[in-house]
């Protein structure tokens, strides 16, 4: 994969290596807490995932981060094919650096990166800015899940057109 190029302010996007693991799942974790704030569950699936789940992510999938210019792992996103779907999952940047656009650059580069008829990703109905940046990425809803009395999990897609 070639990498982004990083303009001021910015990050460039690469491929993930073993090394960028640790440091990726530490990243997870401050990432994760404010999803966990919002479905009232400190114990997410996300919160609970090992480095050893991260290498599994790594060998079976498709696997970026996002680096600042001083070298940081701000972001990341990985991606499992199956038939002709991307599902795509732990889309994460950096707290502090949300809504800057960084999780859109992820996107975009893993669908760049590993181009298919189709994507798949879910999130929480209470994941309100996460279901707003899917559907500004071209995302639409195609199912809804049930996951606990008070949590429902939505499904969105993405068609490629050319």
């Amino acid at each position: 994969m070639t990498t982004t190029p990083a303009p001021a302010n910015d990050c460039a996007i690469t491929a993930a290596e073993p090394a960028d693991l640790p440091a990726i799942l530490q990243l997870q974790y401050r990432a994760y807490q404010s999803e966990a704030r919002l479905v009232g569950n400190p114990s997410i699936p996300p919160l609970q995932e090992t480095l050893t789940d991260l290498e599994d992510a790594l060998r079976d999938g498709v696997f970026l981060k996002a680096v600042d210019g001083a070298g940081a792992i701000i972001g990341s996103v990985r991606g499992l094919v199956k038939d002709d779907t991307l599902h795509i999952g732990k889309l994460i940047v950096e707290p502090e650096r949300q809504g800057k656009g960084i999780g859109s650059r992820l996107l975009a580069a893993l669908e760049e990166h590993c181009p298919q008829p189709r994507y798949e990703l879910f999130t929480s109905d209470k994941s309100v800015r996460n279901i707003a940046l899917y559907e500004r990425m071209g995302y639409v809803r195609c199912g809804e899940r049930q996951v606990a009395p008070d949590l429902r999990f939505i499904y969105l897609e993405k068609v490629r057109t050319t």
